[in-house]
């Protein structure tokens, strides 16, 4: 009689090979949705080092100071437009609030006589309404945020030039400098902070930029922010406040543009009704430059601050390279096709290195 054969086990799967595993820090680097902003600054400063030869591109003072106080302006608004762009929406109405929001301080200021600092916190406080409403009539309607910001967008530009013309007569309110507390809300907002006339909005940029990247990175409203725009559904399924989470973004936006309305404002000491039209598009560039898709869920302040960065060097280094200024926006352009073709390598290098 046969002796029963033992059974033996299956032979253990061999282990994973380490050198197809491994990711090395250079690919770590090149999967950050920033690296490519900062690469793209670092180009565009070089470029305009070299054919900016009428001025000291490269080590003037004030020649930084020119380009940075431009790249403030789309920034500190760019900013909170890509955290919304994260959070999957859009907000088409940030431009034009520039302009309204200084147009009111100027009306409290001068036709109103109330001083500065009042008037300050009423702006202010119109942002949250702007937000607010463009918030809740996203979230309550299902409708994309590009058609009702587009709407808010149309209705605040009307209102811009009507409602001026109607009150004062004119498109335009100047003398907000003779208003109450001008000197002391000019020394906070829009000052010069060095003999080589660098702004203090540029400071207002970079702390605007150092709290969207803390919230982005290291809070769990930046977790909020990723899962609403990248899996709303499977987010609100594990109790992530969707709806919240993008009310605030919205009201964040539209706050962070009455800001840039009254630091124009006290800076220019008037403001024109059209003020502002346009940049919305601006801030939309620095965020897709910066990494942020146009679906949600990916994208970085860091690189959002570099590419407003690209864009105010462009801005003043095409008139310093002595080019034709009607280049501009064909440059804005291509900077965007090509930001959205670095973005998508970038963020398919960084789904295989997971």
């Amino acid at each position: 009689m046969a002796e029963p054969v033992a059974a033996t086990a299956p032979p253990a799967a061999a282990p994973p090979d380490e050198r197809l595993t491994r990711v090395s820090p250079l690919s770590k680097l090149l999967s950050r949705p920033d690296i490519g902003a900062m690469i793209g600054a670092v180009v565009v400063w070089l470029v305009f080092g070299y054919y900016a030869r009428a001025v000291d591109w490269i080590s003037d003072p004030a020649i930084a100071a020119g380009w940075t106080d431009q790249a403030a302006q789309y920034g500190i608004v760019a900013v909170p437009v890509a955290l919304l762009m994260i959070g999957g929406e859009f907000d088409l109405s940030a431009g034009v609030m520039i302009g309204s929001s200084g147009l009111l301080l100027g009306y409290l200021a001068t036709e109103v006589d109330l001083n500065i600092w009042p008037s300050i916190a009423l702006v202010m406080g119109f942002g949250v309404a702007i937000g607010l409403l463009n918030g809740f009539t996203v979230v309550k309607t299902k409708l994309p945020s590009f058609i009702v910001t587009l709407a808010t967008f149309f209705v605040l530009q009307g209102i811009n030039a009507a409602l001026t013309l109607k009150l004062t007569g004119t498109t335009a309110i100047e003398g907000i400098d003779l208003a109450g507390g001008f000197d002391s809300a000019y020394r906070f907002f829009a000052s010069d902070l060095t003999e080589y006339a660098f702004k203090t909005k540029v400071l207002w940029w970079i702390g605007i930029t150092i709290v969207g990247a803390w919230l982005l990175a290291k809070t769990r409203f930046g977790n909020w922010i990723y899962s609403a725009g990248g899996e709303p559904t499977a987010a609100r399924n594990i109790g992530v406040p969707v709806a919240r989470t993008k009310i605030l973004l919205f009201v964040m936006t539209s706050c962070t543009a009455s800001l840039m309305g009254i630091i124009e404002a006290l800076e220019l000491r008037s403001m024109q009704s059209k003020e502002g039209i346009g940049l919305e598009f601006i801030f939309i560039i620095c965020a897709v430059v910066g990494g942020c898709l146009l679906t949600g869920g990916y994208g970085s302040v860091i690189g959002t601050f570099f590419g407003a960065c690209i864009l105010g060097m462009v801005q003043l280094g095409i008139v310093y390279s002595q080019w034709d200024s009607n280049w501009t926006y064909t440059f804005q352009g291509a900077i965007l096709f090509a930001a959205v073709l670095l973005n998508t390598v970038i963020r398919n290098r960084a789904q295989r290195a997971r």
